[in-house]
């Protein structure tokens, strides 16, 4: 199967759809199931030690994420992500982030909420600074996640989740738009900083900036081609 490598291990324990859905989605997020494989049934049975009813059930669960579509007569696919998308991804991202941050700076305990951001942002200028790309996108996302997670609302937690598990799968395609490690840091370090001064408006303004230029790496000029 196109995209998948030997990371894949049998389910020694009991098998669940959920336990299934969780392997299945981080191959897809890592990009070890590629962009527009195909996903056959029978030999992702056979790889994962399982039996094709909660296989099944797991893939379903992925074409209700949007990870997955059905092609009539063909088969499920992983999806393709185009510019478009990229582009949908972030400007999403930023209402669900925006108004995490909105309701972070209505509480006592922002300083709370960015001593904790301090540290995620600490890892990641450690990744920065050993060149590890693998460790920084981690942290990055690790940062987003706990950002909106502070925010208290159960709501823009699930947003987010679906909505970080398609940013991997930009990261793992194109990870040569990705690492700008300077610049990188410094946009989490000035999103920290407005929670920290309760400037509603500069940290409303940096992370428009920060969700655009994620969206300028991502993207794939159209005089490029998509494997350069």
């Amino acid at each position: 199967m196109a995209g998948v490598k030997d990371r894949w291990r049998p389910i020694d324990r009991k098998p669940t759809a959920s336990l299934i859905s969780d392997q299945l989605r981080e191959a897809i997020m890592s990009g070890d199931l590629a962009q527009g494989a195909q996903v056959g049934e029978a030999q992702l049975a056979e790889r994962l030690g399982v039996s094709r009813g909660p296989l099944r059930e797991a893939m379903q669960r992925l074409v209700q994420e949007g990870l997955l579509h059905s092609i009539p007569h063909r088969g499920l696919f992983v999806v393709e992500l185009s510019d478009e998308d990229v582009e949908d991804i972030y400007t999403a991202r930023m209402a669900v982030e925006s108004a995490a941050v909105l309701s972070i700076l209505r509480r006592d305990d922002a300083d709370r909420v960015a001593d904790r951001l301090d540290k995620a942002v600490a890892k990641m200028s450690g990744a920065a600074e050993r060149g590890d790309t693998q460790a920084l996108s981690r942290s990055d996302l690790a940062f987003h996640e706990l950002l909106v997670s502070e925010s208290g609302s159960v709501r823009l937690q699930r947003m987010a989740s679906t909505l970080l598990l398609e940013t991997r799968m930009c990261m793992a395609a194109l990870p040569h738009r990705y690492v700008v490690p300077g610049d990188l840091v410094t946009e989490h370090v000035e999103i920290v900083r407005a929670i920290r001064e309760r400037d509603r408006d500069r940290a409303m303004k940096v992370i428009d900036e920060h969700m655009g230029d994620a969206v300028g790496r991502l993207s794939i000029p159209a005089a490029e081609p998509a494997d350069a």
